[in-house]
């Protein structure tokens, strides 16, 4: 799953952002992948590739431990798929 992941301004170290992503994330979810992605007037979202096992409310999960790190405004899935 790839999520869009909003800072809440332009102080947010996005880097410090994907490290305590990774460390919120639930057990069995990975953060495989980052990218820093301009948005608009200087402002940068971070999208993050996270994989994990298939199971009920796995996604929700995962934004909901996303949407609870420090400096993070908003999370929305970008794209989901199946390995």
């Amino acid at each position: 799953m790839q999520y869009r992941v909003l800072p809440e301004g332009l102080e947010v170290d996005l880097n410090k952002l994907k490290t305590d992503i990774e460390k919120a994330l639930p057990e069995g979810a990975k953060l495989r992948a980052s990218e820093q992605k301009p948005l608009a007037f200087g402002l940068k979202a971070l999208h993050v590739l996270v994989v994990m096992d298939d199971k009920k409310g796995g996604a929700e999960q995962v934004e909901t431990a996303i949407s609870g790190v420090a400096g993070v405004q908003s999370v929305e899935i970008v794209e989901m798929g199946l390995l």
